[in-house]
């Protein structure tokens, strides 16, 4: 088993980034940083490699002077069985043996890690210092590789977490809900979850700028501006593709909780109720503004219509 999903490494021999991705397909925050890159014209170059653990190229060596970008695991991956998924303890060891690499190497790590680390129990936005509930293994695993890379690296380690992530690129919720309303005479949304809905390209804006600020350190949250219900998303998306031409009508969007959600998918896996992280000291830091929410949404649709 693996723990990152994606690490991004610098040559310095002909200064070209590689962006490796371990076990699962090329996902949305993957292509984001890749994007990201391009737009500075950074070379990139992308390689599927086998398990992490298993594989010389994560050797303290080949990764000297490298600011690897680590990704544990998918959210697409929570609804697996069990037995295909991570567990906490085996995230933990390899993530521990990659932040072992780079204390060997003298590199730094930037950790993308997410908002089921909380409970959502929460009414105001998790500070980075709030303390950690996760309700599912998932949750577990990301916060057992949060701490196995903070306590192996201290300050060349960078802990970046998210929520809601969102692209033109691969499975996620927006693409889900525009091929549903394309689809169904009627689309019903989990409307008492509270979170903010991130555009992957202002996620990977932050994990660039943490990556090239070596006095940056410790846990930062990232997400957009506002705030809004998966109901709410879902009714801005639909909004939003109609004027855009994506959608060639429009259907009901029903508001539904997430208990009679998970009644009617049983093998979902529990989210937290409330998922809004404080992004002020991430703003300082790297000297970002998020965007709001639906003006992202907007941009990612004349992205997808493009």
């Amino acid at each position: 088993t693996s723990c990152p999903q994606v690490t991004l490494q610098q040559r310095p021999q002909d200064g070209v980034y590689s962006i490796m991705q371990v076990r699962l397909p090329a996902g949305i925050a993957n292509t984001a940083v890749a994007a990201a890159l391009k737009a500075r014209d950074i070379e990139t170059r992308l390689w599927y490699l086998p398990l992490l653990d298993e594989h010389p190229a994560f050797a303290a060596a080949p990764i000297a002077g490298g600011l690897p970008v680590a990704r544990a695991l998918s959210t697409s991956m929570i609804g697996l069985p069990f037995h295909l998924q991570l567990d906490a303890k085996a995230i933990a060891s390899v993530c521990a043996a990659l932040a072992e690499a780079m204390a060997g190497s003298g590199g730094r790590l930037v950790q993308v890690s997410t908002d089921f680390v909380f409970d959502g129990k929460q009414g105001v936005p998790y500070a980075v210092d709030a303390s950690s509930n996760p309700l599912n293994v998932y949750g577990a695993s990301k916060r057992a590789g949060e701490q196995a890379v903070l306590e192996r690296l201290g300050e060349r380690a960078v802990v970046l977490r998210t929520a809601w992530v969102y692209s033109s690129h691969g499975s996620n919720f927006v693409k889900t809900m525009l091929r549903l309303m394309s689809t169904r005479d009627t689309v019903s949304v989990v409307s008492d979850q509270i979170g903010a809905p991130t555009w992957a390209r202002s996620l990977a804006t932050a994990v660039w700028s943490a990556a090239l600020r070596p006095a940056v350190n410790g846990i930062l949250h990232w997400t957009d501006a506002g705030a809004a219900s998966w109901y709410d998303f879902a009714v801005a998306i639909q909004e939003e593709a109609l004027a855009r031409g994506l959608l060639g009508k429009a259907v009901p969007v029903v508001p539904i909780s997430a208990e009679e959600y998970a009644r009617q998918f049983p093998a979902s896996v529990a989210r937290p109720a409330f998922s809004l992280l404080d992004v002020r000291r991430t703003r300082e830091l790297l000297s970002l503004e998020p965007t709001h929410w639906r003006a992202n949404l907007r941009a990612m649709l004349n992205e997808l219509k493009a």
